[in-house]
């Protein structure tokens, strides 16, 4: 089922989370915040939204963590009945798609349900003081070539490292609904 996010909650403080990678592995936002911010994305493997935009996603997440931004991906879904997006292949598709950042286990879904989330992807951009400031998509390429795009994203997160506030107008992310239990 298609989906879009909904409008940013500027100045939203997200509880801090505490999360394992399929490793066992655990990380928690505010260890994780970099100096300019922290973009947190909730993602799957199957879904095909991020299946179109993992390249894209892994380049600019990089790019981010270069200029001092924290990344982080969550998996949510419920992967007892959606086996491609189990650990074991969480670890694979981060490998594949050369994800510099910790891809992360929701097994009780209930940081989905703190952040509200809705669907993958869905962005979250916080500046360094942990205030909710970007929650839109990617980019303008939707589901297609991705040549000549706006990394509306990642311009966001610039613009949140240099004013401490994301753009005024953002487009909502669109992809597939979580997989609730």
């Amino acid at each position: 089922m298609l989906l879009d996010t909904p409008i940013c909650d500027f100045g939203w403080k997200a509880p801090d989370l505490t999360l394992k990678d399929p490793d066992g592995n655990s990380f928690t936002m505010t260890e994780c915040m970099g100096d300019k911010g922290l973009l947190i994305m909730f993602i799957c493997n199957h879904c095909p939204y991020v299946q179109a935009i993992k390249e894209r996603l892994a380049e600019d997440a990089a790019a981010l963590m270069k200029e001092g931004f924290g990344v982080l991906a969550i998996m949510s879904n419920d992967y007892q009945n959606y086996p491609l997006d189990a650990p074991e292949h969480m670890k694979e598709f981060a490998r594949q798609n050369n994800f510099s950042f910790p891809y992360l286990i929701d097994e009780d879904q209930s940081v989905a349900k703190a952040y509200d989330a809705v669907c993958t992807p869905d962005f979250f951009g916080f500046n360094s003081q942990g205030e909710l400031q970007y929650r839109g998509r990617i980019d303008d390429a939707k589901m297609g070539n991705a040549a000549g795009r706006t990394p509306e994203l990642l311009n966001a997160m610039r613009m949140v490292a240099k004013t401490g506030k994301g753009p005024a107008e953002q487009k909502p992310s669109m992809g597939c609904s979580i997989k609730w239990r």
